[in-house]
């Protein structure tokens, strides 16, 4: 009886345990869901089209994963407005806080990365990072502006805290008083969303100040100054953030990172967005379809040809082009396209390649860069071209002392035999055809004879002077 007793207890004690567990697991997987890690997304370089959907997309999946926090590390001169902009509205709609660090020491976060760190929710920056120079690089003249600026001034700058206002000439031009006004609301907006200091804002627009990390947190630019990631996530620990409408307390500490890397698509995106490989490709389309249009049937350039030109085309449509040398360009491939089928002995391709060169010259509207075509790009340009117009124009002096190869005017002047030949008329051998004839010289069968012209499918014969000739000297 007491055995059977112990036994009940004992089962009795295990459906507990089991019952125990089982409410434990799901609790152990909630408590690990809701440490998932913060993903870092690297912004390395100039802000563009492929910059902005690697951003789009890391916060895509920062969202679908339910993380606590995502870290832009971001190191930038400036970049496209657009771009700039596409990323601070995901910035601004993002579920998932954003936290924007300005790391390694020595980088910078320069005219779009300054509005891309005051949209965040968590703005901090490493020691030796500086930040500002916002003016829109369209007004900046001559202006050592961002995208242009010396790494030894921004060292300098992050040594001494905040630079000196840059020498910024007055915008004297209603565009120009626009642009500025723009940026300057833009900017401040942004400080106001999230409570940061917008006077400075306005003086990193209207007069491109710059601040070291230690001046920025001072001066409630930036919220932290940390060493590095770990630092970061114990600083912004038990922060409070507002994300859409609703204040959220950060639980950052103790958090690992998973960095996302750009896809191939944002890297195929980054290739063909660079003003040097887009002019290449549109080049290499023009020619291709030149080639195809004079030998048709081709297939191979005109297929290439247009895959380039279209691929081309869209990677301009992402940049900020210039109106004015987008026209230069075209007119330069439209004077190189009438060489081919009209050649004029190279003006027309000559022009056509000076058009080429300006067009391209100012065919990007930025001063950052890396969206700036290479001189060493445009010089190849110009000589594949002024190389293509060489070639059309040695064909054509071929084609004009060349004499005529087929047709009704290559039968003058022929040289043919007489198959048989009565009187006056009778049939002559050219060029493997029988053909009638007429003389009105003494013409004997067998005879060489020589067309002195065509009257329908009636040939004029004469005899050859140069057959007689060669029988004399024989």
């Amino acid at each position: 009886m007491a055995g059977r007793r112990y036994g009940r207890l004992l089962s009795l004690l295990a459906l507990i345990l089991i019952g125990m567990l089982a409410l434990r697991i799901p609790a152990m997987g909630q408590g690990q869901a809701a440490r998932a890690p913060a993903i870092l997304l690297d912004v390395d370089g100039a802000i563009g089209p492929a910059m902005a959907d690697y951003v789009r997309r890391g916060l895509g999946i920062a969202a679908q994963r339910h993380a606590p926090l995502v870290i832009i590390r971001m190191d930038t001169p400036g970049g496209l407005d657009p771009a700039m902009r596409a990323i601070i509205r995901d910035i601004l709609a993002s579920p998932v806080p954003v936290a924007t660090f300005v790391s390694p020491s020595g980088a910078r976060a320069a005219s779009a990365g300054t509005f891309i760190l005051y949209a965040s929710h968590v703005a901090a920056m490493a020691p030796g990072t500086n930040v500002g120079a916002a003016t829109p690089v369209e007004i900046g003249g001559g202006m050592p502006g961002p995208g242009r600026r010396d790494e030894k001034d921004d060292a300098a700058e992050g040594g001494k805290g905040q630079s000196q206002p840059q020498s910024q000439p007055k915008p004297d031009s209603p565009m120009e008083t626009k642009a500025v006004n723009d940026a300057v609301a833009y900017l401040r907006a942004l400080a106001e969303l999230r409570g940061r200091n917008a006077d400075w804002a306005e003086r990193a627009v209207r007069e491109a100040a710059s601040l070291s990390a230690t001046a920025a947190l001072a001066q409630r630019v930036i919220d932290i100054q940390a060493r590095n990631i770990g630092d970061l996530l114990a600083q912004a620990h038990g922060r409070a953030v507002t994300i859409a409408g609703k204040r959220v307390i950060l639980d950052t500490r103790g958090l690992s990172v998973e960095e996302i890397e750009p896809g191939w698509r944002t890297r195929l995106l980054g290739a063909i967005t660079n003003p040097n490989v887009a002019l290449i490709l549109m080049m290499i389309g023009v020619y291709g379809l030149i080639f195809e249009f004079m030998t048709p049937g081709a297939l191979y350039p005109g297929t290439i040809g247009a895959i380039c030109l279209l691929v081309g085309l869209y990677a301009f449509a992402a940049l900020p082009v210039n109106y004015a040398g987008v026209g230069l360009a075209l007119l330069g491939i439209g004077l190189m396209i009438a060489e081919a089928f009209t050649p004029s002995f190279g003006i027309l391709g000559i022009g056509g390649a000076i058009a080429l060169a300006l067009g391209a010259t100012i065919l990007v509207d930025s001063d950052v860069p890396d969206f700036r075509i290479d001189w060493q790009v445009i010089a190849g340009i110009v000589a594949v071209s002024l190389l293509f117009t060489l070639v059309v124009v040695r064909l054509a002096f071929r084609a004009r002392w060349q004499g005529v190869a087929s047709g009704r005017e290559q039968m003058i002047g022929a040289r043919g035999l007489t198959q048989d030949w009565e009187g006056r008329s009778g049939h002559v051998f050219v060029h493997g055809e029988r053909w009638n004839a007429v003389s009105e010289a003494p013409v004997r069968e067998g005879e060489p004879v020589r067309i002195v012209s065509l009257d329908g499918l009636l040939l004029h014969v004469e005899p050859d002077p140069s057959a007689k000739d060669r029988e004399r000297r024989g």
